[in-house]
């Protein structure tokens, strides 16, 4: 199945998972843009009093929440499914971001933006592994490099969105900031909806003992590719993939210093 998978030319399934996972990098490079817009607001007299140290230790509080997230979401990830954690993740993001725009103290500010954080890691988790898992090798990096670059997207809509929100002629000043966070989480929901369409990974099916299901979802992909194209015949290459009940971080560290130390090395150059 994964060589069904990579001989599929490339079409508009492709490009809604492009679309319905790249969306979220646009959504994170929004937020971090956002906040260093709106720092002068947050510290203005009539919103949350935040003072220079604060806005900064509330950015340190995402960035930790986007830490723990990937973890902590990444490992739910190799056990519940990568369709069930795309909603989840997401709809964390939704909710903490809807309640930063309602926070009324440093205190609540921090904390729903750890928890924004948290949501955006844990999609960091679930993006990759989908990339991975349904786009061809042949167009990995390169589909990689589209979805990882929209961050730049979401950065320059921020800052364009950040000029209307803060314009005193159209809000207030107290309601400009609120607003620009509480669009962030509505936009989440177009998220929600393009990813109704996308179905369960077949690898990660497979490996966790339901083949049928893999079977079912191999077949309809290739029979909605082969309304826009031919589909070529299958390759030789086979992949052998292991029943796993628990993937754990010892055996995921296992995996990378033994059988590729040298990309370990690289990436962490």
């Amino acid at each position: 199945m994964p060589a069904r998978l990579d001989r599929l030319p490339w079409s508009r399934f492709h490009w809604l998972v492009v679309t319905a996972l790249g969306a979220t990098w646009i959504l994170d490079g929004l937020e971090v843009t956002v906040v260093g817009s709106l720092s002068a607001a947050l510290t203005g007299s009539s919103t949350l009093h935040l003072s220079e140290t604060q806005i900064g230790l509330a950015g340190s509080a995402y960035v930790s929440g986007a830490v723990l997230g990937a973890l902590f979401f990444g490992y739910l990830t190799d056990r519940l499914g990568r369709k069930r954690l795309f909603t989840v993740t997401v709809g964390v993001y939704l909710v903490a971001t809807v309640l930063t725009g309602l926070s009324w103290d440093f205190a609540s500010f921090a904390l729903f933006r750890f928890a924004t954080g948290a949501g955006i890691g844990g999609e960091y988790a679930a993006i990759n592994s989908a990339v991975q898992e349904f786009v061809p090798a042949r167009r990995r990096g390169q589909t990689d490099l589209i979805v990882n670059g929209s961050f730049w997207i979401g950065a320059a809509l921020g800052a364009l969105g950040s000029i209307v929100v803060l314009d005193p002629r159209l809000f207030a000043p107290n309601v400009g900031w609120r607003l620009a966070f509480i669009i962030g989480g509505l936009l989440a929901l177009i998220i929600i909806f393009l990813r109704r369409f996308l179905p369960e990974s077949p690898r990660w099916l497979m490996t966790h003992g339901r083949p049928e299901e893999a079977e079912r979802i191999v077949g309809e992909i290739e029979a909605r590719v082969s309304r826009e194209v031919s589909l070529p015949e299958i390759g030789s290459a086979r992949l052998r993939l292991t029943r796993m009940h628990r993937l754990t971080l010892a055996a995921v560290a296992e995996t990378l210093l033994r059988h590729y130390p040298r990309r370990v090395v690289l990436a962490s150059c």
